[in-house]
């Protein structure tokens, strides 16, 4: 590893705890009035701006931000409440506050986490900064806001809300004295990383992928196709009709569930609907109805029970599906099977892959990062499976550029590759 600057505390291994914000925790903003006098407060400040969000997840079907923190030297703290924002089922509108900061970089720690919220409420930033993503470059093996903040600074930062019911109205202050000290110290994080990527030689690198960051912050994740087939314990559903009865049911859930802004899990747990879809696994099993509706405790439980119609109806609908109409046990994939299987159905393919892998694995080594900073798997599956013909380097690079890998990546990655390939 590179040599890195020491700070005292952190040299004395001794940590303090960081239990509430420099300048106290300031008051919600949820009028109109206190969002115009905390836009000009921003913009009146100097320096990069630090931003983070608390969501419902877990709790909410909607994974929309419920509490927007943003601190910045020269305005300190501030708490924006964008429900009262909100015009009916429309999220609110900070494009305004954006514009004000639009000159600024913003830092955020797992940006990928905060963005998709974000632009739900038109507050992106143009310039960015992220902390996590920062030290995996930086090949630190703990990147938790938390840890790094406790190695920069020798200070503890308690994480029990991260995953409390954002949604509930009125906060609580402890809440709240949480979510203020989640940006107290993010720009002097952003510093502290900052010196280690230049003497690493990786700010650029960074710079790279924070631009990327940036582009893609307006871009919808695909649909998934067949979500259904994330239910946990699927793998003990083995026939068609048995994942027909999963999907009946889960789709009814998933119904409820955005109906209700309600998490799918508070509605129906997932073990419920796998239990009860195995009870079909047996090619003979036609028909599902309420005897084993009511083998499944999880249906007869307060909130399940009210819609125990909708249940049985799903049932009657897997019973009255064709063979046909029945889903397939896998799912075709979508761009290359998993390398695993590879031996068999592209021997060719799989001999790239022993050839390539390894040696992007110790590349990744020698530059200090984790292997999937320097590449995507699927990016890298999607090369070798079906790589450019001729095989040049300038075919190879066009190829990784298509599939979103920066220039800094390619750059360690073409010549390897070829290399690889070509012997």
């Amino acid at each position: 590893m590179s040599e890195q600057p020491e700070d005292d505390a952190v040299l004395a291994n001794e940590t303090v705890p960081l239990d509430a914000p420099a300048d106290g925790v300031p008051e919600v903003v949820r009028t109109p009035e206190g969002l115009a006098a905390a836009t000009a407060a921003l913009a009146a400040g100097s320096g990069p701006v630090a931003i983070d969000t608390e969501r419902a997840q877990g709790f909410r079907y909607s994974a929309r931000a419920y509490l927007i923190q943003l601190r910045r030297e020269g305005a300190g703290t501030v708490l924006l409440d964008p429900i009262p924002f909100m015009s009916g089922d429309d999220p609110a509108d900070f494009s305004e506050l954006a514009d004000a900061l639009a000159d600024a970089e913003w830092v955020l720690h797992a940006a990928t986490q905060d963005l998709p919220c974000l632009a739900e409420v038109k507050l992106l930033p143009r310039r960015l900064f992220d902390t996590e993503l920062a030290a995996r470059l930086l090949g630190m093996p703990r990147v938790a806001l938390g840890t790094l903040i406790e190695e920069a600074f020798g200070l503890t930062l308690r994480k029990e809300h991260s995953a409390a019911d954002w949604s509930r109205r009125p906060l609580p202050d402890e809440w709240l004295n949480y979510a203020a000290l989640d940006v107290e110290k993010l720009v002097e994080l952003r510093d502290w990383l900052e010196v280690r990527l230049q003497a690493a030689g990786k700010e650029e690198w960074a710079a790279q992928e924070f631009a990327h960051l940036v582009d893609r912050a307006t871009v919808a994740a695909p649909v998934r196709t067949d979500p259904w087939r994330r239910t946990s314990g699927l793998h003990a559903v083995r026939t068609p009709r048995a994942l027909a009865v999963v999907r009946e049911l889960w789709q009814v859930r998933d119904q409820l569930a955005s109906g209700m802004d309600r998490a799918p899990g508070k509605v129906l747990p997932d073990r419920a609907i796998t239990t009860l879809a195995a009870r079909a696994n047996s090619a003979e099993v036609k028909r599902l109805g309420p005897s084993d509706l009511a083998a499944v405790p999880e249906f007869a439980w307060r909130f399940p029970s009210r819609y125990r119609a909708r249940w049985l109806a799903a049932l009657d609908r897997v019973a009255a599906l064709t063979r046909a109409q029945l889903p397939a046990r896998q799912l075709s994939p979508d761009g290359p099977p998993p390398p695993r299987t590879w031996e068999s159905r592209n021997p060719e393919a799989a001999a790239r892959w022993d050839a390539v892998r390894p040696a992007v694995v110790e590349r990744a080594e020698q530059l200090e990062l984790p292997v999937e900073n320097l590449i995507s798997p699927d990016a890298l599956r999607r090369l070798l499976w079906q790589p450019p013909d001729p095989l040049t380097a300038e075919a190879v690079d066009a190829a990784l550029a298509a599939e979103l890998v920066r220039p800094w990546q390619r750059e360690q990655l073409v010549s390897l590759i070829v290399q690889r390939l070509a012997g």
